[in-house]
């Protein structure tokens, strides 16, 4: 089992280097807690976590990669991982000892992305669940990577753990030590399928269900390729088969390290439960976590601890997804569950205390910002759009965003606000895919008054009331031409040419609105009241006002 802390550089180093990366200059000791991952991008804003691991996809060369570790300095990064072999990297020993940013490369065929996925694994170990870390056989419950280096040191052999269909869960340090099949096989997080041909075809798969004890595998040939012999054996939960834990031997084992190889299977499958079961009970605890702490009360406080997001202000984001009329629920439920998977990946890239939950048909995020100001209220609506962009417009979410919480008594209005501006979004009334309630603070407010007329059952009254009715009995055009009007502050030419009529007929008209309405248009408050009636009214009469019975003291042309 490690010594090093999970969040550490050498816990990195122990866990995925000499397959993955090398250090080549700084001190792994020195880093401190790892703060999370983040990605170069040379081309936008950059926002890294607190001491964070930077990939820096694309860069290349001694001066291009001087010039960023000097960047990473301003943003307290603690290491930096460029594609390696770095050629001239003696030249940036100087560079990496000023800015205190480890430099590491990451092996060549070796992809970025499962790089991001594996860091992140090894980071995230622990960030939701009880403040006591549960162990299994010593070593922290459902860490894959530290159980396999503990087997790895009683056989004193590289092992992997791998699932049923050979993907590569874990595997432990000295990898180096093994051969080029075990390398590649980690590099692609899969046993490649020569190999598993030619295993199923020796009957070594078969073996291995049906077995309870250690499947002896001979060194296989294939090619010119060079390879050491194998020892398997199968991890089960009772007659279920959950995958195998694999030894590359240099010597054969001892009875006592194949007793003890034996032993840890029965571990590992703990584990592996544990490990398979892990990511739904995660997203269950979270969605709870999530849940209380937008209900405010006294449990959220406990549930921001256990999110890692106390003392800290935060904004709610609430993304949401329209069902097309006759679309199937099942696929619109599933198309739901896959945005707010990707919300909670996109941001943990950028805020790594980010918590995502779907509940219900919408998915609340918990953002930590800074402080209450307009750069970090714009930066979320930022965040925000870019994961809507990178979606495309193909899924139809929209993301509306809260005020900033400063404590947690204020979250559940944080989470209102959000409600809000989401159902602005879904209303139609505009066509962005995000907007924050500050933007659509007046749009939500109508929304709100026509829900109280309707529940009121409130009827159309007054001026707008009697235009209502002179337009259904004689086709008019009142209330169509005072809306025109109004929206152009007066201007008869702009709001004449808006419903395609003559200038001259849309100052008759005009007229017609205040006999007929009994409105003085020169009075501002008379105005204001005709928008805002107008506003309840929606498109057309009756968006959610009834119109009263026809006023007879309106007929006549």
């Amino acid at each position: 089992m490690s010594t090093h802390p999970a969040r550490s550089l050498s816990r990195v180093l122990e866990d995925l280097g000499s397959t993955l990366l090398d250090l080549l200059h700084g001190d792994a000791e020195a880093t401190g807690e790892i703060g999370g991952v983040g990605i170069h991008d040379p081309h936008d804003e950059q926002h890294y976590p607190p001491r964070a691991i930077v990939l820096g996809v694309g860069v290349h060369g001694a001066g291009q990669i001087a010039e960023l570790l000097g960047s990473l300095q301003v943003h307290d990064a603690a290491a930096l991982v460029v594609r390696g072999p770095v050629d001239d990297a003696d030249e940036l020993e100087e560079v990496v000892g000023e800015t205190g940013v480890a430099l590491l490369a990451l092996t060549r065929g070796a992809s970025w992305a499962q790089l991001a996925a594996m860091l992140r694994t090894l980071l995230a170990e622990g960030d939701v669940g009880e403040a006591e870390e549960a162990t299994l056989g010593g070593v922290p419950s459902g860490d894959l990577f530290a159980l396999a280096n503990a087997i790895a040191t009683l056989l004193d052999a590289p092992v992997t753990i791998e699932d049923r269909r050979s993907k590569i869960l874990a595997f432990s340090g000295r990898q180096d030590e093994a051969d080029a099949p075990r390398v590649a096989s980690i590099l692609a997080r899969q046993v490649p399928e020569r190999y598993l041909r030619l295993h199923e075809e020796h009957g070594v798969f078969k073996e291995l269900y049906r077995s309870e004890g250690l499947v002896h595998v001979p060194a296989p040939t294939l090619g010119d390729e060079m390879a050491l012999p194998r020892v398997a054996v199968a991890v089960r939960a009772g007659d279920e088969f959950l995958g195998s834990v694999w030894a590359a031997l240099r010597n054969p084992l001892t009875p006592e390290r194949e007793k003890a190889f034996l032993d840890a299977a029965k571990l590992v499958a703990l584990h592996m439960l544990r490990f398979r079961a892990g990511t739904d009970a995660e997203n269950r605890l979270r969605a709870e976590l999530v849940t209380t702490v937008l209900e405010g009360g006294a449990g959220a406080v406990e549930a921001l601890g256990r999110l890692g997001l106390v003392d800290e202000p935060i904004l709610v984001m609430a993304m949401g997804l329209a069902a097309e009329p006759g679309e199937d629920h099942a696929q619109v439920t599933a198309e739901r569950q896959r945005l707010a998977g990707a919300l909670a990946v996109h941001l943990s890239a950028v805020q790594p205390r980010s918590a995502v939950a779907l509940l219900g048909d919408v998915a609340y995020a918990l953002f930590p910002v800074t402080a209450d100001t307009a750069p970090a209220r714009e930066r979320a609506v930022q965040v925000a759009s870019n994961f809507l962009e990178r979606t495309g417009d193909r899924a139809g979410a929209v993301i509306g965003i809260g005020s900033v919480a400063q404590e947690p008594a204020t979250l559940p209005r944080s989470r209102a606000n959000a409600d809000r501006a989401l159902r602005v979004l879904f209303s139609g009334q505009t066509s962005q895919r995000v907007a924050a309630i500050a933007d659509v603070y007046v749009d939500a407010l109508l929304l709100e008054m026509r829900d109280i007329a309707v529940a009121n059952r409130d009827e159309l009254s007054g001026p707008l009331a009697r235009l209502a009715a002179y337009d259904a009995k004689h086709n008019a055009h009142l209330v169509e031409t005072l809306r025109a009007w109004l929206d152009a502050f007066g201007d008869v030419i702009t709001a004449s040419a808006s419903v395609f009529v003559h200038p001259n007929t849309f100052r008759y008209r005009i007229r017609r609105v205040a006999e007929v309405g009994r409105i003085d248009l020169q009075d501002p408050s008379a105005r204001f009241a005709a928008m805002l009636q107008l506003r309840l009214m929606g498109t057309r009469n009756g968006g959610g006002v009834r119109t009263e019975s026809t006023d007879p003291t309106a007929a006549g042309d």
